[in-house]
């Protein structure tokens, strides 16, 4: 939640006390913030596909173990592709908060 009111406050340009011979634009605030929350949505989407994907996987391969108990293995390497999906959304994530310059 604090996060995200920071991010907020950032995209607005809200002012932050610097020292004087630090001068630093505010547009660099409000790109520092759009930033965050591009990193933030790359985060929350992926794990929202993530779930739904393992959500099918699961159902679907419950009802195949419980038809065949030897696609168990099968299943679980399903499970692991959707699984894959949010890691590939923290990859990007921690892409874009590297680009991002230090505050």
């Amino acid at each position: 939640m604090m996060a995200a009111l920071f991010s907020v406050q950032l995209i607005l340009g809200a002012t932050v006390n610097v020292a004087a011979d630090q001068a630093v634009p505010t547009e660099f605030y409000s790109q520092y913030g759009i930033g965050l929350l591009a990193a933030g949505v790359a985060v929350a989407g992926s794990c929202v596909g993530a779930g739904i994907a393992i959500s099918g996987a699961a159902s679907a391969g419950a009802a195949a173990i419980a038809e065949r108990p030897e696609t168990s293995v099968w299943v679980l390497i399903l499970a692991g592709l959707g699984e894959g999906v949010a890691i590939y959304g923290l990859l990007i994530a921690i892409l874009i908060l590297g680009k991002l310059p230090a505050v």
